[in-house]
């Protein structure tokens, strides 16, 4: 005779152990990602290489994120994924070299990246801890974001640094917003690709990095 309550435990079984293997995997990869785009940051920084630019950074990006998506349930797609936070670390040397020129502009780099560390091992160690359930904001998040991407591009090009300031505190509330939402996402099974997993969380740290520099400078009054 089938017992129906077994069944049940075992199939919720099965399912934990499947969150918990994306859950490791995805912070295994996004180590070392981290490590990899620190890497190119690093060379990029020593080397003062130029910056590419806003057409072929976003070509570069939005480029490597689809090839990346394509190629989640292939091997290929880690080597999308190296590529796109390598690509994305380049691009971040130039920037540091613009703020390490700057009267007290390697503190700020440091509390950049300080600050920027303690924010998401506090918001997703709340989300794995706590288990709550953040899928509800979802929406807001992908509007939020599209708005403040498309608000920040005009404030570029109209030469805004006002309303540049705002759209970095904006991307900062998204940012953490983003983060706990995807890890609430993963132990949820919400999502079960650990690659793609891994690149919004990379994308929510380098996002919040940037702005936080941005920020911080503004703050310090070295910008």
């Amino acid at each position: 005779m089938i017992n129906p309550i077994a069944i049940t435990a075992r199939r919720s079984q099965t399912a934990t152990l499947a969150t918990n293997r994306v859950v490791r995997n995805t912070y295994m990869l996004l180590s070392m990602t981290l490590l990899f785009s620190a890497l190119t940051a690093g060379v990029s920084t020593a080397l003062k290489l130029p910056h590419p630019g806003l057409l072929l950074t976003l070509g570069g990006y939005f480029g490597l994120l689809f090839a990346t998506a394509k190629f989640r349930d292939r091997a290929l797609g880690l080597a999308f994924v190296f590529a796109l936070t390598g690509f994305m670390g380049y691009t971040l040397g130039p920037i540091l070299n613009a703020y390490l020129a700057l009267p007290n502009g390697g503190q700020v780099v440091m509390t950049a990246m300080g600050a920027t560390g303690a924010i998401f091992l506090g918001l997703s160690g709340y989300a794995l801890t706590s288990r709550k359930d953040f899928s509800f904001m979802g929406g807001f998040l992908m509007v939020g974001i599209l708005v403040a991407f498309l608000v920040g591009l005009g404030a570029l090009f109209f030469e805004m640094p006002g309303l540049s300031l705002a759209v970095s505190a904006m991307f900062v509330l998204l940012m953490a917003g983003l983060i706990l939402y995807e890890t609430s996402n993963i132990i949820h099974g919400g999502e079960t690709n650990y690659i793609m997993a891994t690149v919004t969380l990379y994308v929510s740290i380098f996002n919040l990095f940037t702005s936080l520099l941005h920020l911080l400078g503004f703050m310090s009054g070295d910008e």
